[in-house]
């Protein structure tokens, strides 16, 4: 199945995308804001794969390999919603990293908004959480032009700046003026 917004193209994550997720996930440059870092090494990339792909059978939902509509056999991220484990419960993640060349596009917000919009109305969900480091202010503004409002500050033990957690219910999306099952 494809997804689409405006400028991008979305597709579920398969094995084939296994060079671009680790291209991605281990350029320093895209863990600017991350203390853990890129990823080390290829095998860290297959156990994500293998997670990610669990996660669509198990869940039915998660992220979504992302690429340009002018370009649509170059992959330039991934990013959507998926389920995991934060500050102790498990949340609905709005989530993305993209190639530190579509940068500044507005390909994040354009994703996130495109993801809750999947989130709300194909996966049934009912809140949607965004997280991001307290010094990382471009995907704050991410997460607030997507409609997610800060919920509260979260300390961890990475030794990193805090995380600051947003938040979107299903109830406000619709309050905004958002509707079920629009045309996109």
């Amino acid at each position: 199945m494809i997804w689409e917004s405006e400028r991008l193209l979305y597709r579920y994550t398969v094995r084939e995308d296994l060079d671009d997720l680790f291209r991605i996930y281990s350029d320093p440059e895209t863990h600017k804001f991350n203390p853990r870092g890129p990823w080390p090494d290829r095998e860290h990339a297959v156990q994500s794969m293998e997670r990610t792909l669990h996660l669509y059978k198990d869940q039915g939902f998660g992220d979504w390999t992302v690429f340009e509509k002018a370009h649509p056999d170059k992959i330039i991220g991934f990013g959507g919603v998926f389920r995991s484990q934060f500050d102790g419960r498990q949340t609905n993640n709005l989530g993305y990293r993209f190639e530190p060349a579509a940068w500044g596009k507005g390909y994040a917000t354009e994703l996130s908004r495109r993801a809750i919009r999947y989130g709300f109305e194909e996966a049934g969900l009912s809140v949607i959480t965004g997280v991001t480091r307290e010094n990382h202010l471009a995907s704050r503004r991410v997460l607030e032009k997507a409609g997610l409002t800060f919920l509260k500050k979260v300390e961890d033990a990475e030794g990193g700046p805090p995380h600051l957690m947003f938040t979107l219910s299903r109830r406000d999306w619709l309050a905004a003026g958002n509707t079920v099952n629009a045309c996109f």
